[in-house]
């Protein structure tokens, strides 16, 4: 007897709830929020994200590559390769309104803790199934736009940083909707396997990247 398969939109949506993170996942947003963050902590949030933009950048178009011209896979990781450069583009805005000189930019040595999502990303790009990480990837990105929209809202309540300055953060926290469609066609165009839904994979890809996501807040807030 052939499992029917579970609608795309309802495999991320039940991904998504499955790994939202609690109140303790990020411990900088409430201080964020609270005013009492210290510059020096959204100054290196600013220059870790440096890196890590330039690394997913590279990665998504790798998988990009991997998962062949034309297929829904290939759209989804083109668009966020797109979407890197367009955040990079925003980011120096944001590092300005943190005092970051071009020289404490280019000297900066990113820490491990922060850097251990982007790392699993690049593995990804390299083991994953694209379906399976596209759907790990998307539920991942739920969370981090919420975390966006609140510091965004906080950095101009609390620090006085105007739209340019918030700008990164704007970016990520606003609806996407295309992106969300190409989601939706790179989950479904998975191949069924053992769960009966072709990714399998995906949740425990994406229990990993909320896992490393969460160092990387913590990182901060303890830095």
């Amino acid at each position: 007897m052939t499992r029917q398969r579970r609608p795309a939109q309802e495999i991320i949506a039940a991904t998504s709830a499955e790994l939202a993170p609690g109140p303790r996942n990020n411990p900088l947003l409430p201080l964020v929020e609270a005013g009492t963050a210290p510059l020096s902590a959204l100054a290196r949030l600013a220059l870790e994200q440096r890196h890590i933009i330039a690394s997913d950048r590279r990665a998504f178009a790798f998988l990009a590559e991997r998962s062949g011209p034309g297929t829904a896979c290939a759209e989804f990781f083109g668009m966020l390769a797109e979407g890197e450069t367009l955040a990079l583009d925003r980011l120096g805005a944001y590092e300005r309104a943190c005092g970051l000189t071009a020289e404490e930019i280019g000297q900066y040595l990113p820490r491990a803790g922060c850097q251990a999502y982007p790392a699993y990303v690049s593995w990804l790009a390299l083991n994953g199934e694209p379906p399976s990480v596209a759907l790990a990837l998307t539920a991942n990105f739920a969370a981090w736009g919420g975390y966006c929209a609140r510091l965004g809202a906080a950095l101009r309540t609390r620090y006085g940083f105007g739209d340019d300055a918030c700008g990164f953060f704007d970016f990520f926290a606003g609806p996407a909707p295309e992106l969300e469609q190409r989601a939706v066609a790179a989950v479904a165009a998975g191949s069924d396997d053992a769960h009966g839904e072709g990714v399998g994979s995906g949740a425990h890809y994406g229990r990993l990247l909320q896992t490393y996501e969460s160092m990387f807040w913590s990182t901060l807030a303890a830095s």
